[in-house]
């Protein structure tokens, strides 16, 4: 299938984002958001992955740099939050609203802190009456005070990465939700606590062996292949 990858950006509280819109030749898309992790950007493997699977699906991808990550503007030290990052994911949604070729059908995908940043971000786009078809996660902390390895940061900055979003799980439907057994950063229990929070219809793939950043070959290609079905699903049937 055609795809078509256009460079975008928009701002979020006054700082500039900068983007990739991914989208096939099909008339008015469904699309999906992703969110990076922690000290990822764009171009971490997930985001390229989705950013070709899920096109050549017939759904469009936005993956883009949160404040002070990659391409865009900010100070990665001093900006970084759930809250601001929540806030980039917002106006990123804002932005595909203003797009003309795409359908109001909309998902989001975050993988670690950007899945924290996804269910920071719900409660918002439901205020905005975004229709949220459907979300993805991959190794998600739902709080923070549970996550094992801490990256060498300032402690200023991992003191403004405090966060709880056990409550903002509850206003949550249609997840699926993925972890490894063996993630070294985020414990699986986080994972366990988003299952049982999100409403039906939900769903909750732990990789035996599964480490933080999915290695193993074959826990990626059942990453992929349910995620492609878990979106097709909701977002084109």
């Amino acid at each position: 299938m055609e795809i078509t990858e256009n460079n975008i950006e928009f701002y979020a509280d006054n700082i500039l984002i900068k983007g990739v819109l991914h989208l096939p030749a099909v008339e008015t898309p469904p699309i999906v958001i992703g969110s990076h992790g922690l000290e990822g950007s764009k171009n971490s493997a997930k985001q390229t992955i989705l950013s070709q699977l899920l096109p050549n699906n017939g759904i469009g991808y936005l993956r883009f740099d949160h404040r002070g990550c990659g391409d865009s503007h900010g100070d990665f030290l001093k900006d970084t939050s759930v809250k601001n990052r929540a806030s980039d994911f917002i106006s990123a949604v804002k932005y595909i609203q203003k797009t003309q070729n795409i359908s109001g059908n909309i998902g989001i995908f975050g993988s670690s802190l950007g899945g924290s940043t996804c269910i920071e971000a719900f409660s918002a786009l439901m205020q905005l009456d975004v229709k949220v078809c459907a979300t993805v996660i991959t190794a998600a902390p739902v709080k923070s005070k549970t996550i094992g390895t801490a990256p060498d940061l300032p402690i200023e900055f991992l003191e403004n990465m405090q966060f709880d979003l056990t409550l903002k799980t509850e206003q949550m439907s249609t997840v699926l939700i993925f972890h490894g057994k063996a993630d070294e950063i985020v414990p699986v229990e986080n994972a366990h606590a988003i299952y049982n929070s999100v409403k039906e219809p939900r769903k909750l793939i732990l990789f035996e062996n599964g480490d933080h950043q999915t290695s193993l070959k074959k826990d990626q290609k059942i990453f992929e292949k349910l995620t492609l079905e878990w979106f097709k699903a909701a977002l084109c049937g």
